[in-house]
């Protein structure tokens, strides 16, 4: 095999990569030496800008297979036969802390899955948690700025933390999952993943059905003690990366199950809660879950530059059957997620090769831009409608519509009959054992009593005893002597 040769950007050959140019032994280094400017020039641009959220995160490339019917309910061609294989990118990521964070830390999970199937890209963007800490999306820059770096003391603080929550009841949930025992898993392969939102599937016969997605680790739910995370989070910030990349590299293949809850849309209106909350739950015993297929990561990434902080999820990249649900926080998040990524790695982000479609040939009319690689030939227009062999509209909607009726407004979120912000908080900490609720309450007490301002504490307090009088009151009595010491 031949010896590769040494290039600039321009593929000319370098004569020396040891030692820049000068005038003379020892002299000045000359402007001249193309190579050393070039380097140096390209080394100071190498970073990008890193995700506001979910800026740190591992990925891996697998394949989903349908184990089950649900032709009934969508008309998704990768769902569309028991046995069909689609090849999939999963990015797994921390969603409060900055690139250089570590994995063991009290923190949602992002569980982002890229469906490469024949009629394009389909990204499912959601968390290892079944809920969030929000309903509207006008209140997330707020919500990641009370969580992110204090813009004075340039670290997370807990004043900032809890004051949002103190004046954001509908949290209170959310907060009693991050709290609970799965705040903080052993590892990425040891969680579940959830779609967090409601979706809408279409079926062949264009009839709706609205759709909650749970992916259940085959590995077992495992998490990690607060003191244990603390340990590993510094003997070892890059755990769940290790843990991912040497799995998969040994031929251990993580493997998820997926679930769907599935309501027919004409029962979402006089449902007991309002089905597109993302701050709540649909029990099962109301919607059980439907087996679909399984998950499998089975090749890690050759650069996870390229292939992980590069890859760009959109809620918005639906197909055919598969649409979304009048969920607001859903609704925000089709246009943010999108722009973020044109931000971060320009508009045609689209066409690096993690991102780019690859069972379904992207053909549109879009143009130019930064870095812009399918750009059309002479033979191509770049407008429609044409009268020549340009791409057309398939006049076949991706998914039903959906009824709108009111006034515009910024309305509050509908109420159905059993909606309250703790309700559901009260039953996930009555579904706990004893020790389970034991280290609830230590968690939350250990964070809420650094909070400086009792007003805020008070405000919190009277959260946790709205969604269980026990609950409230062991949390007051173990902030109460924390603060005391």
């Amino acid at each position: 095999m031949s010896q590769r040769v040494l290039t600039t950007e321009s593929g000319a050959p370098v004569a020396d990569n040891q030692n820049s140019a000068t005038a003379g032994v020892g002299g000045p280094i000359l402007l001249q030496d193309q190579h050393l400017l070039e380097k140096l020039a390209r080394f100071n641009r190498e970073r990008i800008p890193e995700r506001v959220v979910h800026a740190h995160g591992s990925g891996a490339y697998g394949h989903f297979e349908v184990t089950d019917d649900v032709t009934a309910y969508t008309r998704a061609a990768f769902l569309s036969e028991v046995g069909k294989k689609t090849e999939l990118f999963l990015r797994f990521s921390t969603v409060a802390d900055s690139l250089g964070g570590a994995d063991a830390v009290r923190d949602p999970r992002g569980f982002a899955v890229k469906f490469y199937t024949e009629e394009g890209n389909y990204d499912l963007v959601g968390n290892n948690t079944p809920v969030f800490f929000i309903q509207d999306p006008v209140k997330f820059p707020d919500f990641i700025h009370s969580q992110k770096r204090d813009p004075f003391t340039g670290k997370q603080e807990a004043d900032n933390v809890w004051d949002f929550w103190a004046h954001s009841p509908e949290a209170t949930h959310q907060v009693t999952w991050l709290f609970g025992d799965r705040g903080i898993p052993a590892s990425y392969r040891h969680m579940n993943g959830y779609g967090s939102h409601t979706y809408q599937w279409t079926n062949g016969a264009g009839e709706a059905f609205f759709v909650k997605y749970h992916f259940k680790t085959d590995q077992g739910v495992r998490s990690l003690s607060a003191e244990q995370a603390a340990e590993l989070a510094g003997t070892d910030p890059h755990s769940h990366q290790t843990d991912l990349l040497q799995s998969i590299e040994r031929g251990v293949t993580p493997s998820w199950t997926l679930y769907v809850q599935i309501m027919p849309a004409a029962e979402a209106a006089d449902y007991r809660f309002n089905p597109f909350d993302l701050t709540k739950v649909w029990p099962h015993a109301d919607y059980p879950l439907q087996r679909v297929g399984r998950l499998v990561l089975d090749r890690n990434p050759d650069n996870v530059f390229a292939e992980v902080e590069q890859a760009a999820f959109s809620p918005n990249n639906f197909v055919p059957g598969i649409g979304p649900s009048p969920d607001k926080m859903l609704q925000g998040r089709l246009f943010a997620y999108a722009d973020a990524h044109r931000y971060r790695l320009g508009v045609n982000h689209t066409q690096l090769p993690v991102n780019a479609p690859k069972a379904a040939p992207a053909d549109n009319y879009g143009r130019d831009g930064f870095m812009a690689t399918r750009n059309g030939s002479r033979h191509d227009r770049n407008y429609e409608p044409n009268s020549y062999s340009g791409p057309r509209q398939t006049d076949a909607p991706l998914s039903a519509p959906l009824a709108i009726h009111g006034w515009t407004g910024t309305h509050a979120a509908p109420e159905h009959a059993k909606d309250d912000h703790f309700f559901q908080a009260g039953e996930l900490y009555r579904l706990m054992s004893a020790a389970e609720r034991a280290r609830l309450v230590s968690n939350i007490a250990g964070s809420l009593s650094q909070v400086s301002r009792d007003d805020v504490v008070e405000k919190c307090l009277a959260h946790f005893a709205a969604a269980d009088a026990e609950y409230g009151r062991r949390v007051e009595e173990a902030v109460h002597a924390l603060r005391a010491d």
